[in-house]
């Protein structure tokens, strides 16, 4: 454990943060999966639905810093380019 006043905060601030960073890993992780799974059953209208709500994800993600820009557009370009696949 740390002795100085300055470093046990620094240790309860990345405490925070990485619980939040994962929090808002999992969420966009979780409408991923909604979107393969109605690509997998091959319903057009959920995965279409369950898009747009995987891109807002993922773009909130992004704003907070979970997420790099490109890596956020990469997975967003991944999401459609499958929904388009059942189109």
């Amino acid at each position: 454990m740390a002795n100085i006043k300055s470093a046990k905060k620094r240790i309860l601030v990345a405490a925070k943060k990485t619980a939040r960073n994962r929090s808002t890993r999992s969420e966009v992780k979780t409408q991923i999966k909604k979107v393969s799974v109605a690509v997998e059953t091959k319903d057009l209208l959920a995965a279409q639905s369950a898009l747009v709500v995987a891109v807002k994800a993922i773009d909130q993600a992004t704003a907070k810093g979970v997420y790099h820009k490109n890596t956020a557009a990469r997975k967003k370009s991944t999401l459609a380019t499958l929904v388009n696949s059942i189109a």
